[in-house]
């Protein structure tokens, strides 16, 4: 299964993303919460959790909007 991390999915905005994860609060908080729901949908992916679909599109549209987020930060 492909990685979704922030390190695969940004690896341009590494720099930037271990300055922010230290110094505001606030995309710390957006960093981790994106971290969990990756790691919860990899383990739903390859079995070692379950979920329905519902919950599992909804874990999905939050990542994205999650991603989206963090986006936004790196390219003030």
């Amino acid at each position: 299964m492909e990685k979704h991390d922030l390190k695969h999915e940004f690896p341009e905005y590494q720099d930037k993303i271990h300055e922010l994860k230290i110094s505001n609060v606030h995309f710390r908080k957006l960093f981790d919460e994106y971290h969990e729901i990756e790691h919860q949908i990899r383990r739903i992916n390859m079995g070692s959790e379950i979920a329905n679909d519902k919950f599992l599109h909804e874990l999905k549209a939050k990542l994205l909007f999650l991603k989206d987020e963090i986006y936004a930060y790196l390219n003030k």
